[in-house]
């Protein structure tokens, strides 16, 4: 089902801004809880991790060069390069990539290594679902979208009929092949685990699902 808009009354500037701020920290929070519970990260984020690993690369760094690579494929499957959507994928890499960094330090130095698996099982889970739950705020405020979420809803509406999860499934081709590289040169897989098998299975979904249940107000804009 695509829920549009219809007519309704758009939000207002502070009230977009607001859904959106709160959108990019939920998700680099979630991102992060899911790479310091090393349980299994995101399968974007965990590509990236295991690059940053090969590469000897900071983390945040790996992120801001993937968005900007995703942009310029964003801007093939449009058939054109619209600058004020490659700026503002541009303006959201920025602060996420270092908020990721920042907040996954922060909860390494608090300790949640330390939690038993159960406990760090459960986090991981929950950083996996509000990450889709973060991807279906923002999506719909459509102020400014990270890179590969917009690939997602480009796949999303305009090859996909509306269907999340098939878009989001599509979306993951990408970094899959680069942690299918990295592992095999290096033998190693990290960030690797339970919720990056359950975010492959179940982001698109829960995306899905939040656009139904979470601030129902929101409604997708397609133009």
């Amino acid at each position: 089902m695509i829920t549009t808009d219809t007519g309704q009354r758009r939000l207002t500037a502070i009230e977009s801004l607001s859904f959106f701020i709160f959108s990019i920290l939920l998700n680099a929070f979630a991102n992060a809880l899911t790479v310091a519970t090393n349980l299994g990260s995101a399968i974007w984020t965990a590509s990236a991790v295991n690059l940053a690993a090969f590469t000897h690369i900071g983390l945040g760094v790996i992120l801001f060069a993937y968005g900007f690579i995703v942009i310029f494929l964003n801007a093939i499957l449009l058939r054109q390069l619209n600058w004020r959507r490659v700026i503002g994928n541009l303006i959201y890499i920025s602060p996420f990539s270092y908020l990721v960094q920042q907040f996954t330090a922060l909860l390494e130095k608090a300790g949640i290594m330390s939690l038993g698996l159960p406990a760090r099982i459960v986090l991981d889970i929950i950083g996996v679902v509000l990450i889709g739950v973060a991807v279906s705020i923002y999506q719909r405020v459509k102020l400014i979208l990270h890179p590969n979420d917009d690939l997602s809803y480009i796949l999303r509406f305009n090859f996909f009929n509306g269907n999340a999860a098939i878009a989001q499934y599509v979306s993951y081709i990408l970094p899959i092949i680069v942690l299918l590289a990295c592992w095999f040169l290096t033998g190693n897989l990290l960030a690797f685990n339970i919720g990056t098998v359950i975010s492959l299975i179940s982001q698109g979904p829960v995306t899905g699902w939040a656009d139904q249940h979470i601030f129902r107000r929101l409604k997708h804009r397609l133009h």
